[in-house]
């Protein structure tokens, strides 16, 4: 607790508990939901903190889910036990009072087909990313410098941070960004063996834990790529029905992100299959076997995992800074492609990482086309990893990755 680091979603929680009378706030196993409904006196104010991941307490959930609800509670890792969903549903039901329960799960419980009950327009959903770069630093009471930029197009005149390897390989899951570097690998190598064998079992059954392993570490070799199921099937030696049940089973329990496709400009030739992310870097880069993202070494992957740190970074911030942001990629069969697409309503902008401090008049190709085929597009911005920002023409800009998570 004395370490806790303050989360950007808070407010937002805060402020969902005074309009309804639940809250279900979801993610990846590890990044700090229980230790944020633990540690923010405003979510525990007057209300028993219980968790499923207790034996005693998910019997006595099973056996009689009532006996849970009597009192105002927040209630952790409730995927475990659907029962106890639809007790919640009834109680609500008969007692709309705001902020009653504060729901917590490492699964994506819209995306789960055993649960049957829904808790729509009784609950509000958030979901917990990864650390952001701004947590990590503890720099939450700051504006973050993202939405400004989408309202004015306005550069920082500072200079930028650059993002660093031991960042990207760390990732955003608590016990690996904050704790010693040299013991990430260890706890990597735990963590996997944890999901593999408890979380995802619980959730489906899966008849081949070695295929699944499989999959899961080619899955990572491909974040960052647009997602080919039969390809990927192909290659873990698997139907392409059972590779499309594990994929689902991925992204329900977070490991994974489907990022869907921008659709709204004027090209014929656009991909809308959605591009795959593993939902935090450090995680993708131990399952993909990289140790190291020396220049040179392997520079595909390497790009791939900056983006995927990129993606995860862009992901906590809208969640908690704009929530009716749509995030999405855009890409050209065979011509241009562009990794990131902020649409805030009629507003398009398009973002493209390169993990380099420097560019080339190439790696602005992608980002001209999209300006050239998007009408509602109000700026293209290539995200480098220097240091200073500068506009490059009408619309154009290159931006510090450094600013753009700050």
């Amino acid at each position: 607790m004395t370490n806790y680091l303050p989360r950007e979603i808070t407010p937002r929680l805060v402020k969902a508990l005074e309009r309804l009378p639940a809250v279900v706030l979801s993610g990846l196993r590890q990044t700090g939901k229980s230790t944020l409904l633990r540690s923010e006196k405003p979510m525990t104010a007057g209300r028993r903190y219980h968790t499923l991941d207790d034996f005693a307490t998910l019997a006595a959930a099973q056996e009689n889910p009532e006996s849970l609800l009597e009192e105002d509670a927040v209630l952790d890792e409730v995927q475990r036990c659907p029962e106890l969903l639809v007790a919640i549903k009834q109680s609500v039901d008969e007692d709309r009072r705001q902020g009653r329960f504060v729901l917590s799960g490492s699964a994506n419980l819209s995306l789960l087909s055993h649960v049957s009950e829904s808790l729509a327009g009784r609950a509000a959903y958030f979901t917990l990313h990864p650390m952001t770069r701004r947590e990590i630093a503890g720099r939450t009471k700051e504006e973050p410098f993202l939405p400004g930029f989408i309202r004015t197009q306005t550069l920082p005149r500072d200079k930028a941070k650059p993002v660093t390897e031991e960042e990207v390989l760390s990732g955003g899951l608590p016990p690996a960004c904050l704790g010693p570097a040299d013991a990430s690998a260890e706890w990597f190598r735990g963590y996997v063996q944890t999901y593999v064998e408890r979380d995802v079992r619980q959730l489906s059954q899966i008849t081949d834990l070695v295929a699944f392993r499989t999959l899961v570490q080619l899955t990572a070799l491909r974040t960052g790529q647009v997602l080919v199921i039969s390809r990927l099937a192909r290659d873990a030696k698997l139907s392409a029905a059972t590779a499309g049940r594990y994929l689902d089973l991925l992204e329900a329990s977070f490991l994974i992100h489907r990022l869907p496709a921008f659709l709204k400009n004027r090209s014929s030739r656009l991909i809308k299959s959605p591009k795959l992310h593993f939902t935090d870097s450090g995680l993708a880069a131990y399952l993909a076997g990289v140790d190291s993202l020396e220049p040179g070494h392997d520079d595909l992957l390497r790009g791939s995992l900056f983006e995927t740190y990129v993606a995860q970074n862009l992901a906590g911030l809208l969640e908690a800074h704009l929530p009716d942001v749509r995030l999405a990629y855009w890409h050209e069969q065979g011509r241009h492609e562009v990794d990131f697409v902020i649409e805030s309503g009629r507003k398009a902008i398009a973002i493209e990482v390169k993990a380099t401090t420097r560019w080339g008049e190439s790696d602005l190709n992608g980002l001209r086309a999209f300006l050239d085929r998007t009408p509602a597009a109000v700026a293209a911005v290539l995200g480098y990893n220097g240091r200073e920002a500068v506009k490059l023409g009408d619309r154009l800009f290159a931006i510090p990755l450094g600013h753009l998570l700050a």
